[in-house]
């Protein structure tokens, strides 16, 4: 499949579709709210473009129709890995949830988690380049006691602190201030630059160690290695022997989806019993290039990611 074949179609959603949605605007091509979404909207843009360029009007957005609307080169594989696997997630880079699955606090783009250090080492990050912003997101008293747990209260103290702010009937919810600080953090530019960073070294490297090892030479299969490690903490190692042990067999042909799909039931059949059924929909979606997720049918032809 030669780089001319993958598109953004109707479906996907994310920062990259606004960064489209504001091209086709400067262009005079989209006039409707810029939100991520390619939609109908947005597809119709992307027609009126083609046919500004007599081009065939698909309404997909290849490398070419990108450039055209953007006057950027193709965004690259993390990106586009990031765009799929941060829409599973939900969480955008603003929504902070409260300790209901004993994360503690769950927070950011691929959800960062109190309990592994992610936040902390965000938090730490931002008050070390710019500090003013913690103050104008929490206030200024919030932010020095969000700082001082961060820096000196141990683990077990911090998540005795997340349960204390998570509200609601599942404790899903977080209470004032921390919501709406977490909020207006998430909401600023330097912080999403540093989620993204975060994102890429602590999730999408270790990936594409993970997927070498395994021969996962596709681009689905490589956004499969960095879903598991956001979701999962990577590929177990009881789980590679099996898949490796299966894939090194001299009687059959594995073929990159043939892959895909024996490691997305792997990694679904190792996971905790009540997370299984969603590991596997998300893991087998982007396997097979299709699938209903969290209610949401994803169809990888439109989220750019080679098969």
């Amino acid at each position: 499949m030669s780089n001319q074949d993958v598109s953004f179609g109707r479906g996907s959603f994310g920062d990259l579709i606004g960064v489209l949605q504001n091209g086709l605007a400067t262009l005079g091509h989209y006039t409707r709210k810029v939100d991520g979404d390619y939609g109908g909207g947005t597809e119709s843009a992307v027609r009126s473009l083609q046919l500004d360029m007599r081009r065939a009007s698909t309404g997909k957005t290849d490398p070419n129709i990108w450039q055209t609307a953007t006057g950027l080169p193709w965004p690259s594989l993390f990106q586009r890995c990031l765009q799929l696997t941060s829409r599973f997630e939900g969480h955008g880079y603003t929504l902070i949830v409260g300790n209901f699955d004993g994360a503690g606090l769950t927070w950011g783009i691929v959800g960062f988690t109190l309990r592994h250090g992610e936040i902390q080492v965000l938090i730490n990050e931002v008050d070390a380049r710019a500090p003013e912003l913690l103050a104008e997101a929490f206030g200024q008293e919030p932010a020095a006691e969000l700082v001082t747990r961060i820096r000196t209260h141990k683990p077990a103290a911090l998540m005795r602190w997340a349960d204390s702010i998570s509200v609601g009937a599942r404790g899903q919810l977080v209470s004032e201030p921390w919501r709406s600080g977490f909020a207006k953090l998430g909401g600023q530019p330097l912080v999403q630059e540093l989620q993204r960073r975060r994102a890429r070294e602590k999730y999408f490297d270790p990936a594409l160690a993970t997927a070498a090892r395994l021969s996962l030479t596709a681009e689905r299969g490589i956004a499969l290695c960095f879903d598991t490690h956001v979701q999962n903490g990577g590929v177990k190692s009881a789980d590679e022997a099996a898949y490796v042990k299966v894939t090194s067999g001299s009687r059959r042909s594995h073929s990159q989806s043939a892959r895909r799909e024996l490691l997305a039931r792997l990694v679904a059949d190792s996971a905790r019993q009540k997370y299984r059924d969603d590991v596997f929909t998300r893991k087998n979606a982007i396997a097979t290039g299709k699938g209903i997720v969290h209610g949401q049918l994803f169809d990888l032809d439109s989220w750019g990611l080679e098969g």
